[in-house]
């Protein structure tokens, strides 16, 4: 049957909005649902930063997301979910409970922290990126939202590691529609999985050619004095299907997305990562989870793909990156 590749808005049951701040470069990516759903969650990284995460689990009471955020911030951007939940609450969106509606947020971020200045994603950016989500617009890739700070390649830190952002990718097979939605903060580098080839990572001091992230890890087992710095990268990402599955099933979704991750990122779900995949079903079409799976990884492994070199930024405008990160 055909593969086809559409735009991640065909799925259809959710709108996505970006809110950042340039100045800071950091941000907030909203993907705001319009339908019952169900979700699932694979945590692969050592240092998420979390909202809500246990309700995806199988084990807690099945619950309908209203919406999914992705941002900056680290710990302090889950902030974000503040504002979110007071433009559901404003919209009638949410879990309804007697008179009154409660929004489900979920919400993972990436560090993106800059010593310069303390501007981060807060309750009115997350506030701006539900509104935004109204226009219901082909989404931007690249440096926007909660992609605004992110970068890759950092096992020998930012001044040698290239800019990445947010990515999309979807594709259809018949009436099966699968997308993916990521923003990646990586500690490794990123390749092209149809062909092996790096495409963004770790740089020599010169930053004229790529260095291997591999070969430097293995170099720090003598003496191990360099000990990698924890919890400063992550690769957030959700994969959206049109198809009908259990909470257990989604579960499982996402956990076969995590390959798109492998394929694509190394070193990949270290301690020094908080890498997470969400999975939601928004529709009525039957399939096989396993088909969806493996669907999916794919799609996850094209939008980082799109992250990457949708996000690229001349020597000039990377050094003013790092002044506003204070490297």
């Amino acid at each position: 049957m055909e593969v086809k590749e559409i735009s991640i808005t065909d799925i259809g049951g959710f709108r996505i909005g970006n809110a950042q701040d340039y100045d800071a470069m950091t941000g907030v990516t909203a993907i705001v649902f319009d339908r019952e759903n169900t979700a699932g969650i694979d945590i692969s990284g050592g240092g998420p930063a979390a909202r809500e995460s246990f309700l995806f689990t199988p084990l807690s009471y099945k619950q309908s997301i209203t919406a999914l955020l992705l941002s900056g911030g680290s710990a302090y951007g889950l902030a974000a979910a503040t504002g979110a939940m007071q433009y559901l609450e404003e919209h009638g969106m949410g879990y309804r409970l007697a008179d009154m509606v409660i929004p489900i947020v979920p919400q993972s971020c990436i560090f993106d922290l800059s010593t310069k200045t303390k501007v981060r994603p807060d309750a009115k950016m997350g506030y701006a990126a539900c509104k935004d989500a109204e226009r219901n617009a082909l989404p931007q890739s690249g440096n926007v939202g909660g992609g605004c700070g992110a970068s890759v390649g950092k096992l020998c830190g930012l001044k040698r590691a290239q800019k990445s952002g947010i990515g999309y990718y979807a594709l259809q097979v018949g009436e099966l529609k699968v997308g993916a939605i990521v923003i990646v903060n990586a500690l490794g580098d990123v390749f092209d999985f149809r062909n092996g080839k790096k495409v963004a990572g770790a740089m020599n001091a010169e930053r004229t050619a790529f260095i291997d992230s591999e070969e430097v890890l293995y170099s720090m087992q003598e003496g191990m004095q360099n000990k990698i710095q924890e919890g400063k990268n992550t690769t957030i990402g959700a994969v959206i299907t049109n198809a009908k599955f259990s909470q257990q099933e989604m579960c499982k979704i996402a956990a076969m997305t995590r390959a798109g991750l492998a394929r694509s990122i190394n070193p990949v779900g270290t301690s020094a990562d908080g890498d997470t995949v969400y999975a939601v079903s928004c529709g009525d079409i039957k399939s096989d989870c396993n088909l969806v799976g493996t669907l999916a990884s794919r799609v996850l492994s094209m939008a980082i793909l799109d992250a990457v070199s949708s996000s690229k930024m001349t020597e000039e405008e990377y050094k003013r990156f790092l002044q506003i990160k204070g490297e």
